[in-house]
């Protein structure tokens, strides 16, 4: 039985400016969470680390939770969608071009839940 999907995503190549804005990194968080009609429970948590300056940003979802860590010194963003139902597939790469100035990215998506025939 399947009980969700989860995405894990790596941006890379992103602009290090970019991971160090907390509004940028936040406009991300939010156009995957409007895209997908997904629902926010409470206040997103958000802390943007000293020198280099990288951001963490966590929501806590109806469907389950978003988490996002950047990486300025090395030019990544990392991202975690948990979804307890169905989504579509999202423009990943396309977005995160956009918002974060990301070259390469790399998605891969998980089913989760008891595994078959167990």
């Amino acid at each position: 039985m399947n009980v969700g999907a989860e995405w894990l995503v790596d941006a890379e190549g992103c602009s290090p400016e970019s991971l160090r804005d907390m509004t940028a990194v936040r406009a991300a968080c939010e156009a995957i969470i409007s895209d997908l009609d997904l629902r926010v429970v409470g206040q997103p948590m958000w802390h943007q680390f000293p020198e280099p300056g990288g951001v963490t940003g966590l929501f806590l979802l109806t469907e389950s939770h978003l988490a996002c860590h950047t990486y300025p010194e090395i030019g990544t963003a990392t991202f975690n969608l948990y979804c307890c139902r169905a989504r579509p597939d999202w423009p990943w790469e396309e977005r995160l071009r956009s918002f974060l100035g990301a070259s390469r990215i790399r998605v891969l998506c998980v089913a989760r839940g008891p595994s078959m025939g167990g």
